[in-house]
């Protein structure tokens, strides 16, 4: 197995310690420069056998560093992803991580626009707001994408919906 990448080593230093010890790490010190920047960012838990586990995130960055937004982002995939009870010290060995890194979305006018391999989709109508990461399992089309972005917003299909897209950098 490849070595883990900067990203997802913090991901899971911060579950370890939070699901065996109930603490919160600080970030390293120094902070190298690819975790000191400011993005969104996704923390995914996957079981060995591949199914989802946990998976939480957000889409503007809400703290002062990628690697404190992936500390937040992690122990709440571990431990608050309404889906799942809190993941359990027995589930740490086996746990398949992955940190997705967003760009900023930016406004699209069509599905034209999208691509559900290569961009994330953002759709919005008033205050509801549903999100679907790119190249997904299952997800083929910008027509599933945004689909299940509005289910998952409670935006019915015959409803006017603002599109928005955006980039993952994927680590694992």
């Amino acid at each position: 197995m490849a070595a883990e990448s900067p990203h997802v080593r913090l991901a899971r230093e911060a579950i370890r310690a939070y699901v065996e010890q109930g603490t919160v790490i600080c970030p390293p010190d120094p902070l190298p420069p690819e975790l000191s920047g400011r993005a969104g960012a996704f923390v995914s838990l996957h079981r060995g056998d591949d199914t989802l586990r946990g998976c939480i995130g957000t889409v503007e960055p809400t703290a002062p560093t990628l690697a404190e937004e992936i500390i937040q982002n992690a122990i709440s995939a571990a431990t608050r992803d309404p889906r799942f009870p809190p993941l359990r010290p027995v589930e740490l060995e086996d746990l398949v991580i992955s940190v997705d890194v967003l760009s900023e979305a930016e406004p699209v006018d069509s599905l034209d626009d999208l691509d559900a391999k290569h961009y994330g989709v953002i759709v919005q109508r008033d205050w509801r707001r549903g999100l679907l990461l790119p190249d997904l399992e299952g997800v083929e089309t910008a027509q599933q994408q945004v689909a299940i972005a509005m289910q998952k917003a409670g935006i019915s299909p015959h409803e006017e919906i603002s599109l928005f897209r955006f980039m993952v950098h994927r680590h694992h």
